[in-house]
């Protein structure tokens, strides 16, 4: 049984705020800003490094890949929402193609994944305010944060677009800065140093120095790094002009991803040997801006590294709460968090806040069980979310084809042949998963919470059959 969404979620894109409807706050700017700053995250300026240890330069290699099937899920996504715009992006669209089951399962998983992320973020950003300020305890630093961002989401929709929009400036700075900078030093052109070459690409093991092992590692890394992209088209059904804000920032993901990621992959490994130490401490990127001789390049990365921190905790509260709003919206949650006022789902974004300042409390309190427990079962979140994106756009395109193909606004290439080689990709990726005793831990707590998510899920859709 599949059902079609509330009329207030189909009304909620186009009509103006009122009581008991989201604000259509966001403006243009704002979702053009979170579309291309939505893919700098804490995980490229951090994260990579693990990536770059493992894989060595094939570390190009692994973002490439990656990056094609993120590429690939985001224009199915494109598609849908642009198509048919909602708070509950995938979560609606897998509960109208597959079945109210799999918007449960989805929309919950999505919701803990961000929750999760929250205190993840918020950890983080305490430990670079704790470098500058020692003398302040870390939880002081998480209180401070977790209640501003809190407070701002309460208020009004525009000022999480506010800040997201100048997070994004700043992130997109930073990158863009770096990477003419890497390139001049690349061509030997920067003042002060010399071309390296192909030098750190082919010599210290070679291109693939942990071989095939290490590249499946680093795949793993970049798979990971690519996540929160989905959150833009969650952000556009506030939006005035949904449908045409989701197709611009869809179709422009493609330049962002390579330029970004890959881009920033070829500098780091271009100019520094893999296997350098600062690689993985300071990070690759501080490590770049250091052998260059930039003045004061770990205090600027910092910063930046923390504004990311705070640009993703700020958008997986917005997340997280319009994800819980609309799957309450739909009969998929406790009915307390569909209030509205001024705009905002309220009670959503005190519920999501909440449970990320829980999770905070559980990695003091219980920091190797209960939050390494949170941590394993957000592990695989997002490839399960795409495989559920792939399903419902098999599905949802055939439909519109037949019903509605005037809202085809954007379309998914090649259709259907690139989404099953996506499909194909994501349990590629999974079944990768299988193979590294870490990341095999994650796969079974992600499935244990994606199968007990399904069949509470089957169960409430069956006592509705039942019940008509």
């Amino acid at each position: 049984m599949t059902t079609t969404p509330t009329p207030t979620l189909e009304r909620q894109a186009t009509e103006p705020a009122a009581e008991g409807t989201l604000a259509a706050g966001l403006k243009p700017r704002h979702l053009s800003m979170i579309a291309l700053g939505g893919v700098i995250g804490a995980g490229l300026f951090v994260g990579s490094g693990a990536g770059i240890a493992a894989a060595g330069p094939a570390i190009i290699l692994a973002f490439a890949v990656s990056g094609v099937l993120v590429m690939l899920v985001m224009r199915m996504l494109g598609e849908m929402s642009a198509a048919r715009p909602s708070s509950g992006s995938f979560s609606v669209h897998a509960e109208r193609e597959i079945g109210p089951w799999a918007g449960l399962t989805v929309g919950w998983m999505f919701w803990t994944l961000l929750c999760v992320g929250v205190a993840a973020e918020a950890i983080g950003a305490s430990h670079v305010m704790q470098g500058w300020f020692p003398g302040v305890p870390l939880w002081v630093w998480v209180a401070v944060f977790m209640a501003f961002f809190c407070g701002s989401n309460l208020a009004a929709v525009k000022n999480f677009g506010e800040f997201e929009f100048w997070f994004a400036a700043i992130k997109v700075t930073a990158i863009a800065a770096f990477l003419v900078i890497g390139i001049l030093a690349i061509a030997g052109v920067l003042p002060g140093t010399d071309s390296p070459g192909a030098a750190n690409l082919t010599g210290h093991g070679g291109f693939l120095p942990h071989g095939t092992t290490g590249l499946v590692t680093g795949l793993l890394a970049s798979v990971f790094a690519y996540g929160g992209l989905e959150t833009v088209t969650i952000a556009a059904a506030e939006s005035k002009d949904p449908r045409r804000s989701v197709a611009g920032a869809v179709r422009t993901a493609m330049w962002r991803i390579a330029l970004f990621y890959v881009g920033s992959m070829v500098v780091i490994v271009t100019l520094v040997p893999w296997n350098d130490s600062s690689i993985l401490s300071p990070g690759p990127y501080v490590a770049v801006l250091n052998s260059l001789g930039i003045p004061g390049a770990g205090q600027v990365m910092n910063v930046v590294v923390l504004i990311a921190l705070l640009s993703a905790m700020n958008a997986n509260i917005y997340g997280s709460s319009r994800m819980a709003y609309s799957l309450v919206q739909r009969g998929q949650g406790p009915k307390a968090l569909a209030k509205i006022g001024g705009g905002v789902p309220r009670r959503a974004v005190l519920a999501s806040s909440g449970f990320g300042f829980l999770a905070v409390l559980l990695s003091y309190w219980w920091p190797d069980t209960v939050f390494t427990w949170l941590l394993n079962m957000v592990g695989a979140s997002v490839l399960v979310v795409w495989a559920f994106i792939a399903v419902a756009q098999l599905r949802m395109r055939r439909r519109l084809e037949r019903e509605a193909p005037e809202q085809l606004s954007v379309r998914m290439w090649a259709f259907p042949y690139l989404t099953w080689v996506a499909l194909v990709g994501i349990l590629g990726v999974l079944a990768l998963m299988l193979l590294d005793e870490n990341n095999r831990i994650q796969l079974y707590f992600t499935g244990g919470l994606a199968v007990a998510l399904a069949v509470a899920g089957w169960m409430k859709q069956r006592r509705a059959v039942t019940a008509q």
